[in-house]
């Protein structure tokens, strides 16, 4: 009994000792990250736990119903391939063929009104409000230095920054992107209360637009020059510029780091598969939506071609654009012939939207895991399943 006692005592003292580290240290945000991980039994975030931070609705308008294709849910994926779906607990597949839905299927109670976390898909859509934002003449274009809307940006190294190093994510920037370290600036980032002060904390130290080095804290600053640019909060102006125009069917909700406070301009975009698809759409008809402009031609273009840019090895890369990632010729094992140059949007958890333009198709994948990034890969191994199973049941329609 005195053993029990004194381990009781110590766990105690310990408690204490890492209870007045966080307090001291000033993250106290890791309660919050521990409250709604650990002893929820998982080690990271969930898809639908927007509901525990606050949230600014994007307002949807007049609902553009998707049609249906003829051949609508006319195939079925291959019992292989659904084993790779289940195992990374896919929640909806959508896919939209000819401006139709062709497919659809939705797991573990989830339809197609159900809200999820976008994650880091919310990067690519931001990117999509810069472009709104250089149509309106609110920024001049990507070459407008960052300094410009962030006085802090206007001196030393960091003057040198502009906004299409934060598109590219060559910002040279030193975001610790760690996410696995609690203390990184992601969990911050994610669990925290102040956007704006946490990352006022980091600074150009690399010369920008040269190395290639994802970083979500990129994305937050192009979240503050959204709204100094416009003088509106960023679900406001992602309500007027995007999804009222492309008719979308559900109000979406954008997490903030506060109430009342700053959009998670790098993450969590909460909505569901078939109004998410209208965002690729759009990308899919160089930026109209049933005809008109939505997004300039030139800025989705440019978007979607790869930045000059090498890697931290000094490779030269093809994957990355303005916030869209890129597979230049993906060619399935099945195929033969020339292959397919396609663009997309991800989150960490297996968000993706998946833009084949040759087939005509953008295809929404939602869920729990994704697969992990094998050495010296530049993409998630199951973008090919997904990417896979639409184009065996659909690419010939």
């Amino acid at each position: 009994m005195k053993i029990f006692k004194k381990i009781g005592k110590w766990l105690l003292i310990i408690l204490g000792i890492i209870n007045l580290g966080i307090i001291f240290s000033g993250k106290t945000y890791l309660y919050k990250g521990v409250a709604n991980t650990y002893l929820k039994g998982r080690s990271g975030p969930s898809i639908d736990e927007y509901k525990i931070f606050s949230n600014r609705e994007v307002a949807a308008g007049n609902e553009q119903n998707w049609r249906n294709s003829k051949f609508y849910n006319s195939k079925k994926i291959a019992q292989t391939t659904l084993k790779e779906f289940d195992a990374m607990q896919t929640v909806a597949y959508v896919i939209i063929k000819n401006d139709s839905i062709i497919h659809e299927q939705y797991w573990d109670g989830y339809g197609e009104d159900s809200y999820s976390n976008s994650f880091s898909m919310a990067k690519t859509f931001t990117s999509m409000l810069i472009g709104a934002a250089i149509d309106e003449g609110k920024i001049k274009s990507v070459d407008q230095p960052v300094g410009d809307f962030l006085p802090e940006y206007n001196t030393g190294e960091n003057a040198k920054l502009t906004i299409k190093e934060l598109l590219t994510m060559s910002s040279g920037i030193n975001f610790d992107e760690n996410y696995v370290s609690p203390f990184a600036y992601p969990a911050a980032a994610y669990y925290g209360t102040d956007l704006k002060k946490l990352t006022d904390q980091y600074a150009v130290k690399d010369e920008p637009g040269k190395v290639f080095k994802y970083l979500s804290g990129n994305s937050v600053l192009l979240g503050l020059i959204l709204e100094k640019a416009t003088g509106k909060k960023i679900s406001d102006y992602a309500s007027e510029k995007l999804w009222k125009p492309i008719g979308a069917k559900n109000k979406a909700f954008w997490s903030l780091d506060h109430e009342d406070g700053m959009e998670k301009a790098y993450c969590c975009f909460n909505s569901n598969a078939r109004d998410f698809a209208r965002l690729g759409e759009l990308y899919l008809d160089s930026g109209k939506w049933n005809g008109t402009q939505v997004i300039s031609t030139e800025y989705v273009l440019n978007s979607i071609k790869c930045a000059d840019l090498v890697d931290v090895e000094g490779k030269k890369i093809d994957q990355y654009g303005y916030a869209w990632w890129l597979i230049p010729n993906y060619l399935p094992a099945k195929q033969t012939g020339k292959g397919h140059a396609i663009f997309y949007a991800r989150g960490i958890l297996g968000q993706y939207i998946l833009c084949i333009p040759d087939q005509k198709m953008v295809v929404v994948r939602l869920g729990k895991k994704r697969e992990k990034q094998k050495p010296g890969e530049k993409h998630p191994s199951d973008v090919y399943a997904y990417l896979d199973a639409a184009l065996e049941m659909y690419g010939n329609k």
